[in-house]
């Protein structure tokens, strides 16, 4: 194995390609989604749980799964993570129902949370000193060129190919890592590694995460007091009709996270081994960075949700053109890389973060009020543009500040939880975001079809208000061109119709009112996407001011925390 000399190298660029694709699947399935959605008939609830239960998975595993590679073998650990990404992605691209996508995606979360932490660890064990700090410069450069590259690869991927091929491509991808690792990577272990399983907290974790995201998410179908459907899994019925089973389950949610916690501190203080270190909470770098991180994402990946949705469904843009207006983003966030060293040095790392986020919360409060029925992309690039140059300047600071004051024996660990609660962040801002987008959505499209059209019977308003919510939207495109046909076509997007809704086809006079309901519907997505952009801005002043909390650094932190990695490394593993 080539784990020397020009060998390094090489096998830093097999772990790049690998961190690549998983970083790119975070993003590149959001310009996807409107046409995942027209094809395989998903409704809105589907649609979030399509790009939330990656990130779900991969944040409930990450710790665990970087833990048990540190034991068994981080290559071996990186080789399985490749595999079963692979062949994740092929049955995403091949899933004939939403459901089986969704099964899919959990696969990919399994197996893209294999494989983050083996390569920081990989790399960490390969390269020491000056060459570490190249070394993960490029491995940062990666991740977050390829986060802004993702939806571009996919809007062109989904335009000109299909949306299945932005699963497909993950394959040959794969296979060149596969074989590029076993020829220019050795295996390595911790040796130092407490050896064992933490089975209650990986459930509770798991249990608390799932559960919470879950009610977020559902509480729409299920009602989030007073039940409006039955629920039941695997035969067993929800019990009560007077209470929903969300409240249950955000409960529940809470409840096992404290727990997890609970449990975490007493393995850690019995000796046992364990997935969080709690103690790790007392450091204020770690503890007000976390912090501001996950608040910070819950804003960014919400934004990049329902942005893609409103562009497709409202403006008509194809895949491939929502991709472009998303390059601006990723123009600025390159655009502010080297910018970020600069100011770092002259003002210090927090103030760097600090003015980041207050750019991320600019550009998306001017995004969200700049969206209508007429505008374009391009005016939208500038706005973008801004909040990329945040992301760019908060992101190349935060994750160093947060290990700043955490001993370097002790810094796996703090890396895991980071990149744990970054990835919970992103899974709760689709869910959080995702719901208010739809939520207001729906109960603005039956509001203006009703001013609208006062003659239409409520049953066909409730009618294409169902269709808006069951395409989550993307109806509208051929809402735009209604002809008999067509309506039996929307009739069955929706599923089976009450004979009061089924009616409306028959009716002349509700056929002949269809072009009518373009503009209601346009204006409530309006609404919608901007109720959700202001949301997200408000995340992310929130983590603004959290970032004033974080203890000033003299110099930038990258530089001390490589040197102090340097002086630590164990030397290099075949």
């Amino acid at each position: 194995m080539h784990t020397e000399g020009r060998g390094r190298w090489i096998g830093l660029a097999m772990l790049s390609i690998g961190v690549a694709m998983i970083i790119v699947d975070a993003t590149i399935v959001n310009v996807a989604v409107p046409s995942i959605i027209r094809d395989l008939k998903l409704n809105s609830t589907t649609a979030e749980w399509v790009n939330t239960v990656y990130a779900l998975v991969f944040a409930a595993l990450l710790v665990t799964v970087g833990r048990l590679g540190d034991v068994w073998g981080r290559r071996r650990m990186y080789l399985m993570g490749l595999v079963l990404f692979a062949v994740a992605s092929m049955l995403a691209g091949l899933a004939p129902t939403g459901d089986l996508l969704i099964a899919a995606r959990v696969l990919q979360g399994v197996g893209g949370a294999m494989i983050l932490p083996s390569t920081q660890s990989i790399l960490n064990t390969n390269f020491r000193g000056r060459d570490r700090a190249i070394a993960f410069g490029i491995w940062g450069a990666t991740i977050g060129g390829m986060a802004a590259v993702g939806p571009l690869l996919g809007g062109w991927l989904t335009t000109y190919l299909n949306w299945r091929w932005a699963f497909f491509i993950n394959v040959p991808v794969a296979v060149l890592a596969v074989a590029g690792v076993l020829r220019y990577i050795g295996e390595s272990r911790d040796e130092d590694a407490r050896p064992g399983f933490d089975l209650l907290g990986f459930l509770l974790i798991t249990l608390g995460l799932g559960a919470f995201v879950f009610g977020l998410i559902e509480g729409r179908s299920y009602g989030w007091w007073t039940p409006t459907q039955p629920f039941a899994v695997l035969g067993w019925a929800w019990p009560s009709a007077t209470v929903s089973v969300i409240p249950f389950a955000l409960v529940l949610g809470v409840v096992a996270l404290v727990l997890f916690l609970v449990v975490e501190q007493i393995r850690s203080r019995q000796g046992k081994f364990f997935l969080f270190d709690v103690s790790l909470w007392r450091y204020p770098a770690f503890r007000y960075g976390n912090l501001a991180g996950t608040i910070v994402s819950l804003g960014e990946f919400g934004l990049l949700f329902a942005l893609p949705l409103f562009l497709q469904g409202v403006i008509g843009y194809t895949a491939f053109e929502t991709g472009l207006v998303f390059l601006s983003l990723a123009v600025g966030s390159f655009f502010a890389a080297p910018m970020a060293a600069r100011i770092a040095h002259t003002w210090g790392p927090r103030r760097a973060v600090t003015l980041g986020m207050a750019l991320e919360a600019v550009g998306i409060i001017t995004t969200s009020l700049l969206v209508s029925t007429t505008v374009s992309g391009f005016v939208l690039a500038a706005p973008l543009f801004v909040y990329g140059v945040g992301v760019g300047l908060a992101t190349a600071q935060l994750t160093s500040i947060v290990l700043s004051d955490v001993p370097a024996q002790r810094s796996g660990l703090a890396s895991g939880a980071n990149s744990t609660m970054r990835q919970v962040g992103s899974a709760l801002g689709i869910a959080i975001l995702g719901t208010v987008l739809f939520t207001t959505l729906v109960s603005g499209t039956s509001r203006n079809l009703t001013a609208a059209l006062p003659g239409t019977s409520p049953a066909c308003v409730d009618l294409v208000t169902n269709l808006v919510d069951a395409t989550a939207g993307q109806i509208l495109p051929a809402l735009r061109n209604p002809t008999a046909s067509a309506g039996a076509g929307f009739a069955g997007a929706a599923g089976t119709l009450p004979p009061d809704q089924a009616a409306c086809f028959a009716d002349p006079a509700f056929l002949a009112a269809l072009p009518k309901v373009v503009t209601p519907i346009e204006s409530a997505f309006v609404d919608a996407t901007r109720l959700a952009g202001l949301v997200a801005s408000g995340f992310v002043l929130i983590g603004v001011v959290l970032s004033l909390f974080l203890p000033t650094v003299s110099q930038p932190v990258e530089r001390d925390a490589v040197a102090r990695d340097a002086e630590d490394a164990p030397p290099a593993t075949a």
